[in-house]
C-alpha cells in the first residue's frame, strides 16, 4: 500500500495522489533490490549522443543524450530542444548512465516526448581520466554547470546518491531554481548520509557494502592517483569516505562530510515542485529519516511512501512492472502543459 504525505501542490506538476498504487511482485526487500538491478529493461531506438561537457577547468563529465525527434540535433545551444522538454537523470553510488534504471526511465521519458540526458558524475562511466578530482554525495557544481547549458529548465531525476545531489542543488538555488529546474524527483534517496552509511554497515547489508567498497576502490585506482595499498584496512563505505573522499574535498573526516552534504539540510529551501519516492523497507535507508519534520515542512516537497520496494527496486506485478518509470513520467508529463 502506498501512502502520500500531501501538502499544497505547487505548479507546474500534478498531485501525487494521481500516481498508481505500487503492487509489489516481491515483498522481500532484498529480492526487490536485486531484481531492480537485474530486471530486463526496455531500450529506446533513438540515437544516443555522447557528450563531454566541461564543467570547470580540468573537469569533464559524460552525458548521454537522446531526443524523441529523429534527426534533431542535441547541442545545448539548439533552441529546438526546448520543444521536447529536457529531463536530466543522475545515477547512484558507483553507478553510471548505463544503469538499468537510467536506461528504462530515459526510454519512458522519450516515449512521453521529453529529451533525456543521462548524466554521469565525474569519474563515472569510464571517465576517470577526465578530471583531477573525485565525486561526492553533495557535489552539485557539475550538474549546475550542465543545466546552465540547456535551452530550457529541466526536470531533475535522481536515484539514490543522485537523489541527494539533485535535492541539494534545488535547495542551494532556492528561489533562483525555476530558471533552471522545472521540478525534482528523488528515488530511494539517502537524505541523511551518516544514518544511511551506518545502515549499510549492518550485517544484513554486508554483501552490498563489500560490493560498493570494491567498486569504489577500483574506480579510484583507475584515476591513477591511488594504489592498492592506499585502501589497506578499508572495509566500509564510512572508512573509505573518512580516509579518501572527505580529505579530497577539504572535509574534516566522514562525519563533517556527511553533516554538511546531506540533502535533509536543504529541503526547506526548495522552491520547485519536488517528489520523493521511498520504500519503508529500503535495505539501505532507515525509514525514520522520512518521518522527520524537515521532510514534511516544505509545501513544495511531496513524499510518496510505499510499504515495499527495497532500494531502487519497485518491481511491480504486471502490467505496471517498472512502476517508478511510469510514476515519474506521469508526474512530470502534465507539467509540460502548464
Amino acid at each position: 500500500m502506498a501512502r502520500s504525505h500531501r501538502a499544497p501542490c505547487l505548479r507546474p506538476g500534478v498531485s501525487i495522489t494521481f500516481l498508481e498504487p505500487f503492487v509489489p511482485l516481491f515483498r522481500n526487500p532484498h529480492l526487490q533490490t536485486i531484481a531492480g538491478h537485474y530486471w530486463p529493461r526496455p531500450e529506446c531506438s533513438a540515437p544516443v549522443e555522447h557528450r563531454l561537457v566541461q564543467t570547470e577547468p580540468g573537469v569533464q563529465v559524460l552525458v548521454h543524450s537522446q531526443c524523441p525527434k529523429v534527426g534533431q540535433a542535441l547541442s545545448p545551444a539548439n533552441a529546438r530542444e526546448a520543444s521536447a522538454p529536457p529531463v536530466v537523470l543522475v545515477h547512484g553510488l558507483e553507478g553510471s548512465s548505463d544503469a538499468g534504471y537510467m536506461r528504462s526511465l530515459a526510454a519512458a521519458a522519450l516515449s512521453a516526448g521529453f529529451t533525456a540526458h543521462r548524466f554521469n558524475l565525474r569519474t563515472c562511466g569510464g571517465t576517470e581520466h577526465l578530471c583531477q578530482t573525485l565525486y561526492h554525495a553533495g557535489l552539485t557544481t557539475d550538474l549546475h554547470a550542465f543545466l546552465r547549458e540547456l535551452p530550457a529548465p529541466a526536470f531533475l531525476i535522481g536515484f539514490s546518491l543522485g537523489g541527494n545531489i539533485v535535492l541539494k542543488l534545488a535547495g542551494e538555488l532556492g528561489s533562483e531554481a525555476p530558471a533552471l529546474i522545472r521540478g525534482v524527483c528523488a528515488v530511494s534517496t539517502p537524505l541523511d548520509l551518516a544514518a544511511c552509511a551506518a545502515r549499510i554497515a549492518e550485517p544484513d547489508n554486508r554483501l552490498y557494502e563489500a560490493r560498493f567498497v570494491r567498486r569504489m576502490r577500483a574506480r579510484l585506482i583507475a584515476t591513477g592517483r591511488y594504489k592498492n595499498q592506499d585502501f589497506a584496512g578499508l572495509r566500509s563505505v564510512t572508512a573509505l569516505d573518512d580516509r579518501i573522499t572527505a580529505p579530497s574535498f577539504g572535509f574534516q573526516g566522514a562525519r563533517h562530510y556527511y553533516e554538511t552534504q546531506s540533502a535533509i539540510g536543504y529541503l526547506t529551501k526548495i522552491r520547485v515542485p519536488t517528489l520523493l519516492i521511498q520504500a519503508k523497507d529500503d535495505t539501505f535507508i532507515p525509514y525514520r529519516i522520512y518521518e522527520s519534520a524537515a521532510v514534511h515542512s516544505n509545501p513544495a516537497v511531496h513524499v510518496h511512501i510505499t510499504d515495499h520496494g527495497g532500494h531502487l527496486g519497485f518491481v511491480a506485478k504486471a502490467p505496471n512492472r517498472l512502476w517508478v518509470d511510469r510514476a515519474i513520467t506521469k508526474w512530470i508529463t502534465p507539467a509540460t502543459h502548464s
